[in-house]
């Protein structure tokens, strides 16, 4: 449960190592006499309960419950840390520095920050007091039931999970297995419509999370979008890897699984589509697959038509927050603890995301569970993202320092992946790059950076949100945003932002864009197969099959 902790004592390890800091000291001045005067109207507040606070704690959702705002003390209390959090991040940005040991610095004080905040506190928090004593001490005892029960498990409670199960209400699709080996299961779905296109459609979901993000529910599924769209197809389920698997590196999981997923789905649909398939991946699916198209490319086996990349970097220049846990020393110690064997846990990498969004992910949580006893609302999204995966230690450590570290993968020939030379460049398919403009994880400039890797048509969309919300933002729900392009033959401007001042925004979801440019690649329609797979090919277990089952 203290798993949260690990990246702070990785940050400040790495800031300890740096050479003496200097700090702007006329900022520091500044923001000192600042920090006084405030302070000083604050405990006047204080002091004469005629006046309003100097800082409203409603400002801050964490403090707006009414329960802060009627108590002085509370109020008082929520605002001396306000004001004392803000001082504390102005302070951090007035390191003098480079950037990458700044954003460092920022985060760790972040942490402790979020981590200090009165609410998450028993004694300090006054919705939590109240509820204790309205319900004679039980809403304490259900929290210290819910602390023990995420004690054994390993992990926050994020969302009521007993109200969700793969394959009954999420992972719904109705499908076959019809091929697996030792890394992935590949479905293929039943066609919504009487006629398909003839071309196929793989997706590639990343390894690094459950498929099912892609079919949630079916108000929600991209995948259940691109059947009504009259696509066939198919995605790729990858299995929870166990110690078995502790040896396997990345070009296992491009050789033997993306590129094998493309020839099983090409020889499925081989008699309709001539050979060819469209592709798709999402997130890390969208780096392994962009390797695989490179490898077949340069081994002169080219067969995918398209390629869709949904928030997916293939240049690592700015890898936004995510970089804190990046450098050289880290590296070095994933590689000589999991660069030869070994599993990096689904445990690990959850605490790790979540504690990008400490306030959101974790301490929300405990306030609700723990402080509170209450049990957080049943979340689709939330029951997927708290059903971690493993990944073999050697393409950990070998993705860590080939990419967010050096760089590697966006220059021609740095790298040797599924043995030959990696040229992404040699790309000249059809290509539909996505981002989310408040992606932490993927910064939407970053995943613009790869319209300038790759050489064939490029059309880049823009969508509101983040990294999740704005992928899974169904076209019959309306919501939300995104930006296109004023042209579609222009060729896209080196910078992103060039390419932003230029863009129309448009209401609503992205999913449609997309959708008109994927039938134009999606070739004619012909009958919808009656039967999944083929002569080869045939049904093993229907979907969501038995890998996406497994839990860390």
């Amino acid at each position: 449960m203290h798993n949260w902790m690990a990246p702070l004592r990785a940050a400040l390890h790495t800031v300890s190592r740096q050479p003496a800091l200097s700090l702007d000291t006329a900022r520091v001045q500044q923001l000192q006499q600042r920090y006084v005067d405030e302070f000083r109207q604050l405990w006047m507040s204080l002091l004469a309960p005629q006046s309003a606070p100097a800082i409203q704690p409603g400002a801050d959702r964490r403090f707006a419950a009414s329960a802060w705002s009627e108590n002085r003390i509370s109020s008082y209390t929520a605002g001396l840390y306000l004001l004392s959090a803000r001082a504390l991040l102005e302070l951090a940005d007035c390191v003098q520095a480079d950037e990458p040991t700044r954003q460092k610095i920022r985060f760790a004080v972040q942490q402790w920050v979020d981590a200090a905040a009165p609410s998450n506190f028993l004694p300090l928090n006054p919705e939590a007091v109240h509820k204790a004593v309205q319900t004679r001490g039980e809403s304490l005892r259900t929290g210290l039931d819910n602390w023990l029960k995420d004690l054994r498990q390993g992990r926050l409670t994020q969302t009521d999970e007993s109200v969700f199960e793969v394959g009954r209400n999420v992972a719904t699709t109705a499908g076959q297995v019809i091929f697996e080996n030792a890394l992935f299961q590949l479905i293929e779905y039943t066609p919504l419509t009487a006629q398909v296109h003839a071309r196929p459609l793989l997706f590639v979901p990343p390894s690094i999370n459950k498929y099912y993000i892609l079919d949630l529910q079916p108000d929600n599924s991209l995948v259940r979008f691109a059947l009504e769209q009259g696509h066939r197809t198919f995605i790729m389920s990858w299995r929870n890897p166990d110690a078995s698997m502790g040896h396997l590196t990345w070009d296992d999981y491009v050789q033997d699984g993306v590129i094998r997923a493309m020839e099983v789905v090409r020889d499925i649909a081989a008699a309709d589509s001539g050979g060819t398939i469209n592709t798709l991946g999402f997130c890390v699916g969208g780096t392994l697959l962009a390797n695989a198209l490179a490898v077949l490319q340069a081994r002169g086996r080219q067969f995918a038509h398209s390629v869709t990349l949904l928030t997916t970097m293939l240049d690592f220049s700015d890898t936004g927050i995510l970089s804190v846990y990046v450098d050289e020393a880290s590296v070095a110690l994933r590689e000589a603890t999991l660069g030869k064997g070994g599993l990096m846990t689904g445990r690990e990498l959850a605490s790790a995301f979540s504690s990008l969004r400490p306030n959101d992910l974790v301490w929300n949580y405990v306030v609700g569970n723990y402080l509170k006893g209450e049990t957080p609302p049943p979340f689709d999204l939330l029951y997927w993202n708290s059903d971690s995966t493993n990944l073999p230690g050697p393409l950990f450590a070998w993705y860590l320092r080939n990419t967010y570290l050096e760089n590697k993968m966006r220059q021609p020939g740095a790298l040797t992946v599924a043995g030959v030379p990696l040229d992404l460049q040699s790309i000249t398919l059809p290509a539909y790059v996505y981002a989310s403009r408040e992606d932490h994880i993927v910064p939407w400039k970053t995943a613009y950076a790869s319209t300038q890797i790759l050489r064939g048509p490029v059309r880049f969309v823009l969508g509101a949100s983040g990294h999740i919300a704005g992928v899974i933002n169904p076209a019959k729900r309306n919501k939300r945003s995104h930006w296109v392009g004023a042209t579609r033959s222009r060729r896209l401007p080196a910078q992103a932002q060039r390419w932003l001042d230029a863009a129309q925004e448009r209401p609503g979801s992205w999913w449609t864009d997309w959708a008109q440019w994927l039938a134009e690649q999606a070739g004619p329609l012909v009958a919808a197969p009656k039967k999944p797979g083929n002569a080869r090919y045939r049904p093993i277990e229907p979907a969501p099959g038995r890998y996406v089952k497994v839990r860390a």
